[in-house]
């Protein structure tokens, strides 16, 4: 039967999910106070539910539970659960604050997701080794098929043949007969939708040297009436066409021209939801510094707090960015000047602390809350300074395809520029963020800027 009993994984793994959560919440709370009847009484019963609430938003926005078997790997599984859980533990910390919640227990929250996380990988780790097993003894099958016989068709086959746990049931080679294929061929193209048709094929495997785009169109345009993906296998890397996803077997390049939701929606929704979690716990807990750094810079120079000014965003788009002031007053009188570092005499003193210090950016979390920036990602700049650089760098305008950040690699790594060949200079950093951004490469980027901002190592 056609994957039996694939529709119940998805429900099974949340109500497992929903189960270890549950559980750690009220194992948290027995451990911390050694008794479990209060838990369901006020002030816990309403973050009980919002512990619910909150991972049922989580599922129906990240989809978790959706991923392709050449995923379905242990530290795979591992890195979305805690992904998963960060999330939780900000909307959560949002919820204490909104609420006023002090009265309840830090430790009982630490034990719960401590109980949680363990209870949660245990289950996927016993998952994982039953859907392996089960796999390999020929159940939970997908059917696959490969049109154009060659070198590529068969280190697919052999791949899906050194790797059992898969589930993946080879089901032919098709191609036009040949004195050299022929003996290796189940039938021609002629015969493969029938075949299709029959043999129930989930999914078909086109070779691109062997496969015309005669007869790649035509597969293409029969799979969704009869229901079957189909992949490109390639011999070349860099191929990928707009709404195409890429996976890898062993070194083996694969794109999924089958509808999917993009992974870079996945990315923008997941970011988008730690910068306003994030922005909204810095503007919280930090108005005390918010409030002395504004006390400071009104008491050290005559001028506003804060400083306005337009920036490009995301898809060239005009902005205005917010910091707090850190120049005389009519410092740009004669025009648009870069910053001279360190040495430069229109810097205030409590300004150049701030700049050293980072703490001059702190208001641009309004920005961050508003939409228009990013906690990570490329520094904005003005239009004026841009149009000189896209003159030396064109690819300067690849940065337009992500928002700009309070912080970046750029920012980290170089430092404010005191020229446009800086610019050009610290552009080699920023150009890498749009190809590697994920989580972890914004929590890198935000812990190498704690660290400058501690060191007063900002320039």
């Amino acid at each position: 039967m056609r994957h039996r009993y694939s529709v119940l994984f998805f429900p099974l793994h949340v109500i497992i999910d929903f189960i270890s959560l549950n559980v750690g919440f009220v194992g948290g709370y027995w451990i911390k106070f050694g008794n479990i009847e209060p838990v369901s009484r006020f002030p816990y019963e309403s973050l009980w539910i919002a512990f619910n609430l909150v991972w049922l938003v989580e599922i129906v926005v990240f989809k978790p539970y959706i991923f392709p078997r050449q995923l379905f790997k242990l530290d795979h599984l591992l890195k979305k659960l805690v992904l998963l859980v960060g999330i939780h533990m900000a909307v959560i910390a949002i919820f204490w604050v909104a609420v006023k919640g002090f009265y309840y227990s830090r430790e009982h929250l630490l034990i719960t997701y401590v109980l949680f996380i363990t209870l949660a990988s245990l289950f996927r780790l016993g998952g994982l080794l039953f859907l392996r097993e089960y796999r390999t003894r020929g159940y939970n099958n997908r059917r696959y098929a490969i049109a154009g016989y060659g070198k590529l068709a068969t280190t697919i086959r052999g791949f899906y043949d050194a790797h059992p746990e898969m589930g993946f049931h080879f089901c032919g080679y098709f191609d036009e007969p040949t004195a050299e294929n022929q003996a290796h061929l189940t039938a021609s193209y002629a015969e493969l939708q029938h075949h299709i048709q029959r043999n129930e094929i989930d999914c078909v495997y086109c070779c691109m040297p062997y496969v015309d785009n005669e007869q790649l169109r035509a597969i293409v345009d029969s799979a969704e009436p009869a229901n079957y993906q189909v992949k490109l296998l390639i011999d070349f890397r860099g191929f990928l066409a707009k709404g195409t996803s890429m996976e890898y077997h062993d070194f083996l390049p694969v794109i999924n021209v089958s509808s999917q939701m993009l992974l870079d929606f996945r990315i923008n929704v997941l970011k988008r939801a730690f910068d306003v979690a994030f922005s909204t716990l810095a503007l919280g807990f930090g108005s005390p510094l918010l409030l002395f750094v504004a006390a400071m810079t009104r008491a050290t120079s005559k001028g506003p707090v804060l400083y306005a000014q337009e920036r490009i965003g995301r898809g060239g788009k005009p902005f205005t960015i917010y910091k707090f002031r850190s120049m005389y007053i009519n410092s740009e009188s004669a025009g648009p000047l870069l910053s001279a570092g360190t040495g430069d005499n229109r810097i205030t003193p409590w300004g150049r602390f701030m700049r050293q210090t980072r703490l001059d950016e702190l208001p641009q979390f309004y920005n961050v809350l508003k939409g228009d920036m990013s906690v990570v990602g490329p520094r904005p700049e003005r239009q004026f300074f841009i149009d000189q650089i896209v003159e030396v760098a064109p690819e300067y305008k690849d940065l337009f395809n992500v928002k700009p950040g309070i912080t970046s690699i750029g920012q980290v790594k170089f430092g404010y520029a005191a020229s446009i060949e800086e610019m050009v200079e610290r552009l080699r950093y920023d150009l890498l963020y749009p190809k590697r951004r994920s989580f972890l490469y914004d929590m890198w980027i935000i812990v190498l800027t704690v660290r400058v901002m501690v060191q007063g190592r900002g320039k």
